[in-house]
């Protein structure tokens, strides 16, 4: 079986990636792919993985679960997918220790050993820090940014650190990444790589984020495109997309608000231009696909 786990994080797709599998989970069905609803596994696996801890599974545990995940026979079965944006932990504590996400490796390491005989991949959205802390801090019970932090740096976060540390621990575990800000473009197929179909194959939702930052005549002109133009690929589909975007674009819906003591237009350019580079040695690390524009 293949057991894909979709971690987040914080603040990227807020469910909406789980809402989109669910609605097309029937129709995947004939095709093997489960996506059970997250009542039925996220409780469950924490306090599977917190109770197992770095201690090797008993030989049962794998089963156990996965009678209480399913509601089908797990030998029919292909392709589970499971997504949790609190699998490594809950916002509060992101930067607990000095250091983001700091029990993630662990955590997956003792997930691969609950499903040892599987083929266990693990897709994130990544951020902008420039945004995404704002965004993670506003999500939290703290009212002090420094206490938030816990020491961590803003100019020192970078992705690859956490990717590198996963792979490490972990490295029987493909990785697939994508870059949030580029989420309304590469949805679907974010969407059709997680369930394992033909990027080619209709799904219902493909376009959900996409028509959430664009006016309600442009999604209308984008449409009318789509069916006089029925036999465009998908690299082509983009780029209508964006050409749309420049044009119809909502702007209350793609600027933020960045708030926070310290931080001038100078030092938000400068933590996005540390994360572009971050995106580029990410895209160098084996066993990690990017999934871009």
């Amino acid at each position: 079986m293949q057991v894909i786990l979709h971690t987040g994080l914080h603040c990227t797709d807020e469910d909406r990636i789980l809402k989109c599998l669910l609605r097309n989970s029937e129709a995947w069905r004939h095709d093997g792919v489960s996506v059970p609803g997250p009542s039925t596994y996220r409780q469950l696996l924490t306090d599977s993985i917190n109770r197992i801890g770095a201690a090797q599974p008993a030989p049962d545990v794998r089963e156990i679960l996965l009678d209480a995940i399913l509601t089908e026979d797990p030998a029919q079965i292909d392709r589970l997918v499971l997504s949790n944006d609190n699998f490594f932990c809950v916002p509060k504590l992101m930067f607990s220790g000095g250091r983001v996400y700091r029990k993630a490796e662990a955590r997956l390491a003792t997930f691969a050993r609950i499903f040892a005989q599987d083929d266990v991949e693990l897709f994130m959205g990544l951020r902008d820090p420039a945004s995404f802390l704002p965004a993670a801090f506003a999500a939290t019970p703290h009212t002090d940014f420094l206490d938030f932090l816990s020491g961590v740096e803003p100019m020192h976060l970078r992705w690859s650190d956490l990717i590198r540390r996963i792979r490490a621990d972990v490295p029987q575990m493909p990785i697939t990444v994508w870059c949030n800000e580029d989420t309304p473009l590469i949805w679907g197929q974010v969407i059709r790589e997680m369930a394992g179909i033909e990027i080619t194959r209709k799904i219902t939702g493909a376009f959900d984020v996409f028509a959430s930052i664009i006016s309600r005549e442009g999604m209308k002109r984008f449409r009318a495109f789509l069916k006089e133009n029925p036999t465009i690929n998908e690299m082509q589909k983009r780029r209508v997309m964006s050409a749309f975007l420049d044009k119809y674009a909502l702007d209350e819906a793609i600027e933020e608000e960045l708030d926070l003591p310290g931080w001038d237009a100078a030092y938000v350019d400068m933590l996005s231009e540390l994360y572009e580079d971050d995106m580029y040695e990410i895209s160098r690390i084996p066993g990690v696909t990017v999934i871009a524009p």
